[in-house]
């Protein structure tokens, strides 16, 4: 009985410790590796809805003005007329449109150094006008202008064609492509995702009541 006690107070041996590090070990290396991939997942997924959410605000931008274009509000007291509602591009598009009885706007959208710019120019009906520049979305890849047209004049579109298949026709509608691809200073994410690419139309409501 004296021997049993003796051998129980000795505790544990060497090895049994080691042992027990290196499963310890195991467990906190499996634990840390999930921990990294969760948050390598966390920040792509973050990045892919920034860049899904700047896609959808840049491309509301660029509808709302091309909703307004040709708009001439054809008032008694207006001193503005428009001559070239949309000069239309495959990768740039510029609409005209009356702001107030004394004041026309004219907004060009085009892709320069990789951004998605904005540049509008205010023409008075007396004076000089005046022009500002605005980067609307960073990132971008591409900028895809297609256009509908009414071939015959009956108000309604016959065909989606590229800029310089227009012709003589009326532009009535125009879609745009926007794609753009997240910050690429995060290794992750350029490896990860890849860009995202949004695509709407619209109905030029001013050109189909001219």
């Amino acid at each position: 009985m004296k021997n049993q006690n003796r051998i129980n107070r000795r505790g544990i041996t060497l090895i049994e410790l080691l042992v027990a590090l290196v499963i310890c070990g195991l467990v906190i290396a499996g634990i840390y590796r999930v921990f990294v991939a969760q948050s390598k997942t966390y920040t792509v997924q973050d990045q892919v809805v920034e860049v899904q959410q700047n896609i959808r605000s840049a491309m509301e931008i660029l509808l709302r003005d091309l909703r307004m274009t040709g708009f001439d509000s054809d008032s008694v007291t207006s001193k503005i007329s428009i001559a070239n509602p949309i000069i239309p591009g495959d990768h740039s598009v510029t609409i005209n449109y009356e702001y107030d009885d004394t004041h026309r706007h004219e907004i060009t959208y085009s892709l320069l150094n990789g951004n998605l710019t904005r540049q509008l120019t205010i023409f008075p009906d007396v004076g000089p006008s005046s022009s500002t520049t605005e980067n609307i979305l960073e990132n971008v890849e591409a900028l895809d202008f297609t256009y509908g047209v009414d071939t015959n004049d009956d108000g309604t579109l016959d065909a989606w064609v590229s800029a310089g298949a227009i012709g003589t026709a009326k532009v009535v509608a125009a879609r745009a492509a926007l794609t753009a691809k997240p910050d690429q200073t995060n290794t992750d994410v350029k490896n990860w995702v890849s860009p995202r690419t949004l695509t709407s139309a619209v109905t030029l409501r001013n050109q189909c009541l001219r």
